[in-house]
């Protein structure tokens, strides 16, 4: 295995696409929104409030140019309408604060309409293109880069607009070719350094997301094997999955594994050796388990706690047998190119909470597939001891219930060794 890295770059889930500037994977894309989301929010905040306010005091120069007339109450009217739009847009992400979308959303409108008022404006005032140009150039930067929405959207919102206010300036403007000639090469080059400066600034984003994945990554993983530590389970990962569980009435399934003799493996081939044992078992622990799914986390130094979501008693006996199979078929060739031969035990609980009552806490289950571990251990080591939680409802308590063995030596379930499990379908598995 080789130095773990923090160079986000070298992480294919965290890659960009290099068009839209936006993560390739969308649910990658998705999560560094919603971690985004409460910023995003309030900058739109600030930049609609702002430009509702210049929008609407701009109406004197309408008076000033137009006079008091039909078309100045006309411009009016749409200057409202601009931040009417803002007002409401600002209303919906504050009635949905954590929709993605709902915040996407108030941002077009926003655009769209206040460059559409715009073109009104150019359109009846046709005297003014120089200065109109000039308004338009501070509207793109803002555009670009003081309103959250997505690049592609502003780019074409930005450009469409930018070709209308070209084609207007030509129709109605009196301008010399050589007038609107250099007048669209400033246009398209603000458009251009609007949309450098914006990539920018989405690289820069994202890069910042990427870092502090990175390090959130270790520290909620185990330096040596990868897998979770002990504290992300308590903390985060297993009360999740347990109240994720009672609210749908699924199966969760807990497996504790341990690595038989590892001390005499420590003993006998030094802990260097037996880092690399830990390793390879990991590295198949991970394998065979459904990725994004279920999750390994290293329990204690030889000891693992696998969590199988949606994944009954009889599943979950064959990802464990697939697991011990797996373990004692595959030695360990350390770094001198001895090959250790290595077994676990399992101890695997499956609780339904469609039946286990709302009173099943971490450390319970935990402890609970703890027992049966140490009979595993008991009971002569690689092999698979196994009970499901008792009905609370019915009034059973774990220890009223008979222990279920599982022997795994005696069993007559056939399994290839190394077979993923990611694309099985389990067994009783809700979903």
């Amino acid at each position: 295995m080789g130095k773990k890295t923090l160079n986000p770059e070298c992480r294919p889930e965290f890659s960009v696409n290099p068009l839209r500037v936006e993560f390739s994977r969308p649910e990658v894309e998705r999560d560094f929104q919603l971690h985004h989301v409460t910023r995003s929010q309030a900058s739109l905040r600030l930049t609609l409030s702002f430009c509702s306010f210049f929008y609407l005091a701009f109406a004197l120069t309408d008076v000033a140019a137009l006079g008091y007339g039909r078309l100045a109450l006309l411009l009016f009217v749409a200057r409202m309408l601009v931040a009417i739009t803002a007002m409401l847009g600002l209303q919906v992400i504050r009635d949905q604060p954590e929709s993605v979308a709902a915040l996407w959303l108030a941002a077009s409108a926003a655009e769209i309409v206040g460059m559409a008022t715009f073109m009104l404006i150019v359109w009846f005032r046709p005297y003014e293109i120089p200065w109109h140009a000039m308004s338009l150039c501070i509207m793109l930067i803002v555009v670009y880069l003081f309103i959250p929405n997505r690049l592609l959207i502003t780019k074409i919102i930005a450009l469409i607009t930018t070709a209308a206010f070209i084609v207007i300036a030509v129709s109605v403007g009196n301008l010399t070719a050589s007038d609107a000639l250099t007048m669209s090469m400033l246009l398209l080059l603000a458009n251009s350094f609007g949309i450098v400066a914006a990539r920018r600034y989405q690289r820069l984003w994202r890069d910042e997301y990427r870092v502090l994945m990175d390090f959130k990554g270790l520290s909620v993983r185990d330096h040596l094997t990868g897998c979770y530590n002990r504290r992300h389970l308590h903390d985060t990962l297993l009360p999740m999955e347990i109240a994720r569980a009672q609210r749908h009435k699924l199966w969760l399934t807990l497996v504790v594994c341990d690595v038989d003799h590892f001390k005499l493996i420590n003993d006998t081939y030094g802990h260097q050796a037996g880092d690399i044992v830990l390793r390879n078992i990991s590295s198949m622990l991970q394998t065979i388990t459904r990725q994004h799914v279920d999750s390994v986390v290293r329990y204690g130094g030889e000891e693992f706690l696998l969590t199988l979501s949606q994944t009954d008693l009889d599943g979950a006996l064959s990802v464990a047998e697939r697991l011990r199979a797996a373990i004692a078929g595959n030695p360990t060739v350390d770094a001198a190119g001895r090959s250790i031969a290595t077994t676990a035990s399992f101890g695997v609980l499956a609780v339904n909470f469609s039946v286990a009552g709302k009173n099943v806490t971490d450390e319970s289950l935990i402890a609970a597939a703890d027992a049966l571990l140490y009979e595993a251990k008991k009971s002569g080591r690689n092999n698979i001891q196994c009970s499901e939680w008792p009905d609370e409802s019915a009034g059973q308590g774990l220890s009223s219930r008979p222990l279920s063995i599982y022997d795994s030596a005696a069993s007559d379930m056939s399994f290839a060794n190394g077979d993923s499990a990611q694309s099985e379908s389990r067994p009783g598995s809700d979903g």
